[in-house]
């Protein structure tokens, strides 16, 4: 393990022991944008390994909507053009007690491709059926939901 990955893990490790002691619920929002050509666009973030669905916490005051775009906004430059539909809320022992609502988006635009900073390394469309390498196991697991291919779970 590298020096940089020890800092990441250990930042990630008090962050999520602050937040256990601070906000001992949380609720957070993922994005399952899927665009015409069948393509789901996917995150990489600087401080977690692996690709994943865009989305964050929700903040105080906010709806999971708001949250939603707020958060479509900041890691895809994607704005929605319509309602997404409700996939499923889904709890994450990975922390703590995380709660996730997961919402189709298939009615959007993007006003330009997310360029890489100091908390997204990419943010791009893939094939459904070729997902990258590092694809985590629930943004698998939610698109194979959506296909039919396995049933509604409970747990990201």
């Amino acid at each position: 393990m590298t020096l940089k990955r020890a800092a990441i893990d250990l930042s990630q490790r008090a962050a999520n022991l602050l937040a256990r002691i601070t906000r001992p619920l949380t609720l957070g929002v993922r994005a399952i944008v899927i665009d015409g050509e069948q393509r789901v666009f996917l995150v990489r973030h600087t401080y977690v390994p692996g690709w994943h669905f865009p989305g964050g916490g929700v903040e105080p005051g906010e709806t999971l909507i708001e949250a939603l775009a707020r958060e479509l906004r900041e890691e895809g430059n994607i704005v929605l053009a319509g309602a997404p539909s409700l996939h499923g809320v889904f709890f994450n022992a990975r922390l703590s007690r995380d709660h996730v609502a997961a919402y189709v988006v298939r009615a959007f635009s993007q006003t330009a491709p997310r360029t890489g900073d100091w908390e997204i390394l990419e943010a791009k469309f893939f094939p459904i059926l070729d997902l990258p390498e590092g694809a985590t196991r629930a943004t698998r697991d939610r698109l194979a939901e959506l296909a039919g291919e396995r049933p509604l779970s409970e747990r990201w």
